[in-house]
């Protein structure tokens, strides 16, 4: 459910230091939000304070956010915690190969752009053999 962002209430969090914004602000200008804040019915921010500062620096009115029914002072703590506590960064061997195979994809080989070449022939042929055959 998208909820207006000026209705959304921010109290005392337990992370202070929200870390750099800025590259997340871009991710979200480029691809939009992937996970939606957590908000309680009254919109009390429970979960997703960085993602929704950085959709304030974007100038986003409002935000997509799941809405739960309040669920006390010790639950919200417990799923503010949960949601930041279980996070796996990257190593930096698993960066560097998405990172690789990224540019391998924005870069293709003479080779792989021919081979791209006949495979989107041979899939266009394929579909229209299929239409004419009525499958």
């Amino acid at each position: 459910m998208k909820v207006k962002i000026s209705d959304i209430k921010v109290r005392n969090r337990i992370r202070k230091d929200l870390g750099n914004i800025e590259t997340l602000s871009d991710s979200l200008n480029r691809h939009g939000l992937f996970s939606p804040i957590l908000v309680t019915s009254d919109y009390r921010l429970i979960a997703g304070e960085r993602r929704l500062e950085a959709a304030k620096r974007l100038g986003w009115k409002s935000i997509e956010a799941k809405v739960i029914d309040d669920p006390g002072e010790i639950k919200s703590l417990e799923l503010e915690i949960e949601e930041n506590i279980f996070r796996k960064p990257f190593t930096e061997a698993e960066l560097n190969e998405g990172y690789e195979r990224i540019h391998r994809l924005k870069n293709p080989t003479l080779k792989q752009r021919i081979a791209n070449f006949f495979r989107r022939i041979f899939d266009f042929l394929f579909r229209r053999r299929k239409k004419r055959s009525g499958s």
